[in-house]
């Protein structure tokens, strides 16, 4: 029987409407499967007669059915000939979601592969000569991709196999002969490795702290145990004691019990706040981290690059590394106190009720790490810095990776730019300080070393865009010893070393300035509420040769 010939309806049970499935044929000629014709034929059993369910002719007694081998087969090469056919058939046309054979006519298939040398989609068929011709074996094949023409310069009309490094985009070979002439150039397939290893590094900090962050909250959820445990069991000791006191202590009962309760109802708040802040970012970042592995699997190099830009950078935490938890009892010393107040009555009451206040509210689990003291504890706050070209005077010069600048006799050659300092011989950094920071500088001459927002103006006068003369700046003079902030100056007591120490905690709104040496000397702190990420910042005053470098810490 040829395969146009077998139709599912010749061959389905007129009882459950499928298939056959272990197709029997009763002597009337009729088939149904074994299980619906048992079925069947079991709720008749108690009238004697059984029945075929079409023709409803008769059978007594009950007749035993067997297999029908030749059906059986029947089903089977139905199964997979004519239903498997037909449906891989539709699978393999192009629906609105597909990316379609470039090549096919009519009803176009489904492509397999696209072409980067062709900039053409291939369905299976189509194919064929990539894998054949060996001319072809070379062309590099990715998974099929609507965006083809996206990899053709508009300007010479050849494909983009390079990147300039310069302008941050795709190029093809002729562009460096003309618009990118004496570029950073390399090809696309450099750039993707570079970046490519960026993506993994970013991933691999993003699941560290997704991994950081999930112990933190068990050990919050531990710690909201704790203190429910505590604070119930407190007052529970509490309430017996202040029952022995009669009337002069049922009031004092009552509002210690109200206290605990509240301060319990606070603390706990406290720390599920940041727990389900915790939770959040964990949310947030496994969101960013699929979002980088999508873009990790792109074969094709230049929709890699052109959608790595625009990847929303990593922003800070706004939690330590890990939480601190305060060492302590909870509520168990307001039961001490309770015992003692109940052992000398009145007169306890009188003297130690403050006491027991202050045992209530002195339960404060979550805590701020301790500010650094010796260097080493400093150096695990270290962070990198490097200077921002785009933000350089003309009288400067960075070099060492942008980590030193310089101030030179004659006026540097740079392009204009909305970011750069045009009355002042001051740079800011690439980077963002927030939460904790660590960072050195090494300095000679005439030099300021500070902090700044972002906002801080380019041009104008001295108050405007000077360091340390405005509220957008804090400024530390190395030479002439002595700290600014809105033009108001401090003067500094004991020598500056020759490498002055930055410490930054923004949260807590703390600025410090040490001299570095063997030991570090507190120079200078400033204790203030910070209301926007700062930048670091250098000013290198009219001194040739004067100059400020961001060292690596060791």
């Amino acid at each position: 029987m040829e395969q146009n010939q077998l139709h599912p309806e010749a061959f389905s049970c007129s009882i459950c409407l499928d298939l056959l499935k272990d197709p029997v044929t009763t002597s009337c000629g009729h088939s149904y499967c074994m299980k619906c014709i048992k079925t069947h034929w079991d709720e008749e059993d108690q009238k004697g007669i059984h029945s075929c369910p079409q023709c409803r002719e008769t059978f007594t007694p009950r007749p035993v059915l067997k297999k029908n081998t030749m059906l059986a087969a029947l089903v089977e090469q139905l199964k997979k000939t004519g239903l498997q056919a037909a449906a891989a058939a539709d699978h393999c046309y192009a629906g609105p979601d597909d990316v379609a054979c470039d090549f096919c006519t009519g009803r176009k298939l489904k492509a397999i592969k696209s072409c980067l040398v062709c900039l053409v989609s291939y369905c299976k068929n189509h194919l064929q000569p990539h894998l054949d011709v060996p001319g072809m074996k070379k062309h590099k094949l990715v998974e099929p991709t609507k965006n083809l023409q996206e990899n053709i310069c508009s300007r010479h009309d050849e494909v983009m196999k390079m990147f300039c490094r310069t302008d941050q985009k795709s190029i093809c070979y002729l562009c460096p002969v003309d618009e990118h002439k004496g570029h950073d150039t390399v090809s696309a397939a450099a750039e993707r490795t570079e970046r490519q290893r960026e993506l993994e590094e970013r991933r691999g900090n993003i699941q560290q702290r997704i991994q950081d962050r999930e112990e933190d909250v068990k050990l919050l959820q531990q710690e909201v145990e704790a203190i429910n445990h505590s604070a119930d069991k407190t007052v529970e000791d509490s309430e017996k004691i202040f029952t022995q006191l009669i009337r002069l202590l049922q009031k004092r009962s009552s509002e210690v019990k109200q206290q605990i309760r509240s301060q319990q109802e606070t603390e706990v708040s406290r720390v599920k706040d940041v727990q389900e802040k915790l939770e959040q970012e964990i949310t947030e970042l496994k969101r960013k981290d699929a979002e980088l592995e999508q873009l990790s699997h792109t074969e094709d190099h230049n929709q890699f690059l052109l959608n790595y830009p625009s990847l929303p950078a990593l922003s800070e935490s706004t939690h330590s590394s890990s939480i601190n938890i305060r060492p302590l009892r909870h509520f168990e010393d307001v039961t001490a106190a309770v015992s003692e107040l109940r052992d000398k009555l009145q007169d306890v009451l009188r003297d130690k009720w403050t006491n027991i206040s202050l045992m209530v509210t002195e339960v404060d689990v979550l805590l701020s790490e301790p500010e650094p003291k010796t260097r080493a504890e400093f150096l695990k706050y270290s962070c990198e810095v490097t200077l921002d070209p785009n933000t350089t005077n003309t009288w400067l010069r960075l070099s060492e990776g942008n980590r030193k600048v310089t101030c030179m006799y004659d006026s540097q050659s740079y392009s204009n730019h909305p970011d750069r300092f045009t009355d002042k011989n001051q740079v800011l950094s690439r980077e963002s300080l927030t939460g904790r920071c660590y960072w050195e500088v090494k300095w000679s001459g005439n030099v300021y070393v500070s902090v700044a927002y972002k906002n801080i103006s380019r041009a104008g006068s001295d108050n405007e865009c000077e360091f340390g003369r405005n509220d957008k700046s804090w400024a530390f003079h190395c030479n002439g010893s002595e700290f600014g902030h809105n033009s108001i100056w401090t003067s500094i007591s004991g020598p500056v070393s020759s490498r002055l120490g930055v410490y930054l905690d923004h949260t807590a709104g703390l600025l410090s300035f040490y001299s570095v040496s063997e030991t570090m000397t507190l120079l200078h702190r400033v204790q203030t509420t910070f209301t926007q990420p700062l930048l670091a910042g250098v000013g290198v005053w009219w001194q040739y040769g004067s100059s400020a470098e961001f060292i690596k810490p060791n």
